[in-house]
């Protein structure tokens, strides 16, 4: 929990109003927040972020103008990085949680969540941890981690043309192995490794490993884990 004699600054954005009114009356009620802005759709709240440097961003996933993810990944390159966005979202699929992690989102709410579990979800959040749902995580890594797996056991089975032991290579790489780790995992040598990952870049049209544990998730590639 927070200690600080200062309150939680919070900037709500959703694109309707009576949800904001709603949730900025019941944030209100709470001791230690304040409510110093309202935006009503991604590009507003990327500027609000700008000027009122919040604690907290309340932002809505699916807003005209300049969606949620649109507006996390603005938000989380510029100078406003140290503003702590909790995403707010009807429903959320994996594949969106996994985005919304990696591009700097600290915390996923559904909007049918009891008050409360917000209001918990902010504190965490205020502490340095992350929020996902109905529970605060502490390590980022293995829960994106756990959450690929499982995309990938309940995939459509597309291989997208990639070799039994490619697939292997790019589970490897969403659990996030280096190269020489994978080497060793496997026996090979660094080269095979390499020559590997190239024809995985070539087959699948991405760049970089952050690319390729991006396109897995999306596509639901049948991946395995890695002990």
């Amino acid at each position: 929990m927070h200690n600080r004699l200062q309150p939680i600054r919070i900037v709500i954005a959703d694109d309707h109003p009576i949800f904001r009114d709603g949730l900025r009356r019941l944030l209100e009620t709470e001791d230690g927040f304040k409510v110093i802005g309202e935006a009503c759709d991604g590009a507003e709240a990327v500027k609000l972020a700008r000027q009122l440097k919040p604690d907290i961003m309340l932002l809505d996933l699916a807003m005209p103008r300049q969606p949620g993810l649109e507006a996390l990944r603005e938000l989380s390159t510029g100078v406003q990085h140290s503003v702590r966005v909790i995403l707010l979202t009807a429903a959320a699929e994996k594949r969106q949680i996994v985005e919304a992690l990696q591009l700097g989102a600290r915390g996923v709410v559904l909007k049918d969540s009891a008050t409360q579990l917000l209001i918990k979800s902010i504190h965490t959040v205020m502490s340095g941890e992350y929020w996902v749902g109905r529970e605060s995580v502490s390590n980022l890594v293995q829960y994106l981690r756990n959450l690929v797996q499982s995309s990938g056991e309940e995939a459509r089975q597309k291989k997208f043309g990639l070799t039994p032991r490619e697939l292997e290579i790019v589970s490897a790489v969403v659990a996030g192995y280096s190269n020489k780790e994978i080497a060793e995992y496997f026996k090979i040598s660094e080269d095979t490794v390499k020559h590997h990952l190239s024809n995985i870049f070539d087959k699948l049209g991405v760049s970089t490993r952050l690319e390729l544990a991006l396109f897995a998730v999306n596509q639901s590639l049948p991946l395995k884990p890695i002990a």
